[in-house]
Protein backbone atom coordinates (compact mmCIF):
# COMPACT_ATOMS: atom_id res chain seq x y z
CA UNK A 1 0.00 0.00 0.00
CA UNK A 2 1.38 3.40 -1.01
CA UNK A 3 2.47 5.70 1.80
CA UNK A 4 0.18 8.68 2.22
CA UNK A 5 1.60 12.15 1.57
CA UNK A 6 1.95 14.06 4.86
CA UNK A 7 -0.02 17.16 5.69
CA UNK A 8 2.24 20.20 5.35
CA UNK A 9 2.30 23.58 7.07
CA UNK A 10 4.71 26.11 5.61
CA UNK A 11 5.54 29.36 7.41
CA UNK A 12 7.18 32.16 5.45
CA UNK A 13 8.70 35.41 6.64
CA UNK A 14 10.28 38.50 5.16
CA UNK A 15 13.38 36.60 4.04
CA UNK A 16 11.51 34.93 1.18
CA UNK A 17 10.63 38.31 -0.34
CA UNK A 18 14.04 39.89 0.14
CA UNK A 19 15.28 38.56 -3.20
CA UNK A 20 12.30 40.25 -4.84
CA UNK A 21 13.62 43.60 -3.64
CA UNK A 22 11.54 44.07 -0.47
CA UNK A 23 13.30 45.11 2.74
CA UNK A 24 13.17 42.80 5.73
CA UNK A 25 12.28 44.09 9.20
CA UNK A 26 14.77 42.69 11.67
CA UNK A 27 18.07 42.54 9.80
CA UNK A 28 20.78 45.02 10.79
CA UNK A 29 19.76 47.20 7.83
CA UNK A 30 16.05 46.34 8.04
CA UNK A 31 13.01 48.57 8.46
CA UNK A 32 12.99 48.47 12.26
CA UNK A 33 16.62 49.58 12.37
CA UNK A 34 15.51 52.87 10.79
CA UNK A 35 12.09 53.41 12.34
CA UNK A 36 10.56 52.83 15.76
CA UNK A 37 7.79 50.22 15.78
CA UNK A 38 5.93 52.42 18.25
CA UNK A 39 5.76 55.27 15.73
CA UNK A 40 4.24 53.50 12.72
CA UNK A 41 3.03 49.98 13.53
CA UNK A 42 0.73 50.10 16.55
CA UNK A 43 -2.91 51.11 17.05
CA UNK A 44 -1.66 53.84 19.40
CA UNK A 45 0.59 55.27 16.65
CA UNK A 46 -2.37 55.41 14.27
CA UNK A 47 -4.55 57.14 16.85
CA UNK A 48 -1.77 59.62 17.69
CA UNK A 49 -0.47 60.41 14.18
CA UNK A 50 -2.51 58.78 11.38
CA UNK A 51 -0.85 60.98 8.75
CA UNK A 52 2.59 59.55 9.55
CA UNK A 53 1.29 55.97 9.67
CA UNK A 54 -0.49 56.36 6.35
CA UNK A 55 2.69 57.82 4.80
CA UNK A 56 4.70 54.79 5.96
CA UNK A 57 2.27 52.25 4.52
CA UNK A 58 1.61 54.28 1.36
CA UNK A 59 5.34 54.10 0.62
CA UNK A 60 5.39 50.35 1.15
CA UNK A 61 2.28 49.92 -1.01
CA UNK A 62 3.91 51.98 -3.76
CA UNK A 63 6.93 49.68 -3.62
CA UNK A 64 4.67 46.69 -4.27
CA UNK A 65 3.27 48.48 -7.33
CA UNK A 66 6.79 48.83 -8.75
CA UNK A 67 7.09 46.66 -11.85
CA UNK A 68 10.53 45.49 -10.67
CA UNK A 69 9.04 43.81 -7.58
CA UNK A 70 7.87 40.39 -8.71
CA UNK A 71 7.50 36.91 -7.20
CA UNK A 72 10.83 35.11 -7.20
CA UNK A 73 11.76 31.47 -7.71
CA UNK A 74 10.94 30.62 -4.09
CA UNK A 75 7.42 32.04 -4.34
CA UNK A 76 6.86 30.23 -7.62
CA UNK A 77 8.13 26.92 -6.23
CA UNK A 78 5.69 27.09 -3.31
CA UNK A 79 2.84 27.86 -5.72
CA UNK A 80 3.79 24.77 -7.72
CA UNK A 81 3.83 22.71 -4.52
CA UNK A 82 0.39 24.08 -3.65
CA UNK A 83 -0.95 23.09 -7.06
CA UNK A 84 0.56 19.60 -7.11
CA UNK A 85 0.67 18.41 -3.50
CA UNK A 86 -1.71 15.45 -3.11
CA UNK A 87 -2.25 15.93 0.63
CA UNK A 88 -3.31 18.73 2.95
CA UNK A 89 -1.23 21.91 2.73
CA UNK A 90 -1.44 25.34 4.33
CA UNK A 91 0.95 28.15 3.48
CA UNK A 92 0.97 30.64 6.37
CA UNK A 93 2.81 33.87 5.66
CA UNK A 94 3.83 36.59 8.06
CA UNK A 95 4.35 38.85 5.06
CA UNK A 96 1.84 41.55 4.19
CA UNK A 97 3.02 41.69 0.57
CA UNK A 98 1.08 39.96 -2.20
CA UNK A 99 3.92 38.02 -3.81
CA UNK A 100 2.61 34.58 -2.79
CA UNK A 101 -0.77 35.52 -4.23
CA UNK A 102 0.75 36.73 -7.49
CA UNK A 103 2.86 33.58 -7.76
CA UNK A 104 -0.33 31.53 -7.69
CA UNK A 105 -0.53 30.07 -4.17
CA UNK A 106 -4.14 29.37 -3.22
CA UNK A 107 -3.95 27.37 0.03
CA UNK A 108 -2.64 30.58 1.58
CA UNK A 109 -3.28 32.47 4.80
CA UNK A 110 -1.93 35.95 5.61
CA UNK A 111 -1.69 35.84 9.40
CA UNK A 112 -0.46 39.44 9.63
CA UNK A 113 -2.92 40.85 7.11
CA UNK A 114 -2.46 42.23 3.61
CA UNK A 115 -0.97 45.54 2.58
CA UNK A 116 -3.02 45.64 -0.61
CA UNK A 117 -6.26 45.71 1.36
CA UNK A 118 -7.83 48.39 3.56
CA UNK A 119 -10.18 48.09 6.51
CA UNK A 120 -12.73 50.55 7.85
CA UNK A 121 -12.70 51.09 11.60
CA UNK A 122 -16.27 52.38 11.45
CA UNK A 123 -18.04 49.47 9.72
CA UNK A 124 -15.38 46.75 9.57
CA UNK A 125 -15.49 46.38 5.78
CA UNK A 126 -12.31 45.02 4.16
CA UNK A 127 -11.64 45.95 0.53
CA UNK A 128 -8.82 45.46 -2.00
CA UNK A 129 -6.77 48.66 -1.98
CA UNK A 130 -3.77 49.37 -4.19
CA UNK A 131 -3.62 53.17 -3.92
CA UNK A 132 -2.71 55.60 -1.16
CA UNK A 133 -4.81 55.99 1.97
CA UNK A 134 -5.36 59.25 3.86
CA UNK A 135 -7.38 60.45 6.82
CA UNK A 136 -9.87 61.96 4.35
CA UNK A 137 -10.34 58.71 2.40
CA UNK A 138 -14.01 57.68 2.60
CA UNK A 139 -14.97 54.05 3.13
CA UNK A 140 -16.49 52.59 -0.05
CA UNK A 141 -18.95 50.62 2.09
CA UNK A 142 -20.26 53.13 4.66
CA UNK A 143 -19.07 56.41 3.18
CA UNK A 144 -17.47 57.70 6.38
CA UNK A 145 -14.00 59.24 6.34
CA UNK A 146 -11.31 59.04 9.00
CA UNK A 147 -11.51 55.31 9.65
CA UNK A 148 -9.71 53.69 6.74
CA UNK A 149 -6.53 51.89 7.79
CA UNK A 150 -4.20 49.33 6.24
CA UNK A 151 -5.50 45.78 6.67
CA UNK A 152 -2.37 44.71 8.50
CA UNK A 153 -1.89 43.34 12.00
CA UNK A 154 -0.07 45.88 14.13
CA UNK A 155 1.98 45.13 17.24
CA UNK A 156 -0.43 44.58 20.10
CA UNK A 157 -3.13 43.14 17.82
CA UNK A 158 -4.08 39.47 17.42
CA UNK A 159 -2.87 37.73 14.24
CA UNK A 160 -5.59 36.53 11.91
CA UNK A 161 -7.14 33.05 11.76
CA UNK A 162 -5.15 31.57 14.63
CA UNK A 163 -7.75 28.83 15.14
CA UNK A 164 -7.33 27.61 11.57
CA UNK A 165 -3.55 27.73 11.90
CA UNK A 166 -3.71 25.78 15.15
CA UNK A 167 -5.81 23.04 13.55
CA UNK A 168 -3.35 22.75 10.66
CA UNK A 169 -0.36 22.55 13.01
CA UNK A 170 -2.09 19.90 15.09
CA UNK A 171 -2.56 17.66 12.07
CA UNK A 172 0.63 18.28 10.12
CA UNK A 173 3.35 15.75 9.47
CA UNK A 174 5.82 18.26 8.02
CA UNK A 175 6.45 21.83 9.18
CA UNK A 176 8.72 24.08 7.13
CA UNK A 177 9.81 27.61 8.09
CA UNK A 178 11.25 29.74 5.30
CA UNK A 179 12.91 33.14 5.64
CA UNK A 180 11.85 33.79 9.22
CA UNK A 181 13.79 35.44 12.04
CA UNK A 182 11.87 33.43 14.68
CA UNK A 183 11.62 36.56 16.82
CA UNK A 184 7.93 37.40 16.36
CA UNK A 185 5.33 35.43 18.30
CA UNK A 186 3.10 33.53 18.00
CA UNK A 187 4.67 32.39 14.70
CA UNK A 188 8.07 31.86 16.34
CA UNK A 189 6.47 29.24 18.59
CA UNK A 190 4.95 27.12 15.83
CA UNK A 191 7.94 24.78 15.64
CA UNK A 192 7.65 24.03 19.36
CA UNK A 193 3.94 23.23 18.92
CA UNK A 194 4.67 20.42 16.44
CA UNK A 195 7.89 19.13 18.02
CA UNK A 196 7.96 15.37 18.44
CA UNK A 197 5.09 14.58 16.06
CA UNK A 198 6.06 16.32 12.80
CA UNK A 199 9.27 16.59 10.83
CA UNK A 200 10.52 20.17 11.08
CA UNK A 201 12.75 21.93 8.55
CA UNK A 202 14.20 25.44 8.50
CA UNK A 203 15.19 27.01 5.16
CA UNK A 204 16.83 30.33 5.92
CA UNK A 205 19.62 32.58 4.71
CA UNK A 206 21.31 32.12 8.10
CA UNK A 207 20.47 30.44 11.41
CA UNK A 208 17.39 31.92 13.08
CA UNK A 209 16.68 32.31 16.78
CA UNK A 210 14.88 28.92 16.64
CA UNK A 211 17.31 26.93 14.49
CA UNK A 212 18.10 24.54 17.33
CA UNK A 213 14.46 23.48 17.57
CA UNK A 214 14.31 22.13 14.00
CA UNK A 215 15.10 18.56 12.97
CA UNK A 216 16.92 19.92 9.93
CA UNK A 217 18.23 23.39 9.10
CA UNK A 218 19.47 24.31 5.62
CA UNK A 219 20.95 27.75 5.09
CA UNK A 220 21.32 29.76 1.91
CA UNK A 221 19.30 31.97 -0.48
CA UNK A 222 15.59 31.14 -0.62
CA UNK A 223 15.62 31.22 -4.43
CA UNK A 224 18.04 28.31 -4.39
CA UNK A 225 16.88 26.30 -1.38
CA UNK A 226 13.11 26.40 -1.82
CA UNK A 227 12.89 25.18 -5.45
CA UNK A 228 15.29 22.35 -4.62
CA UNK A 229 13.32 21.38 -1.51
CA UNK A 230 10.01 21.45 -3.39
CA UNK A 231 11.45 19.39 -6.22
CA UNK A 232 12.58 16.74 -3.74
CA UNK A 233 9.16 16.65 -2.09
CA UNK A 234 7.29 16.31 -5.37
CA UNK A 235 9.69 13.67 -6.65
CA UNK A 236 8.81 11.54 -3.66
CA UNK A 237 5.14 12.32 -3.17
CA UNK A 238 3.77 14.30 -6.12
Amino acid sequence: MAERAPSIVILTGAGISRESGLATFRDADGIWAKLRIEDVATPEAFARDPVRVHAFYNARRAQLRDAAVQPNAAHRALAELDARWPGELLLVTQNVDDLHDRAGSRRLLHMHGELMKARCLHCGAVRPWAQDLATATPCPACGRAGGMRPHVVWFGEMPLEMERIGEALEGCGLFVAIGTSAQVYPAAGFVAEVAGRARTVELNLEPSAATGHFDEAIHGPATELVPRFVEDLLRRWG
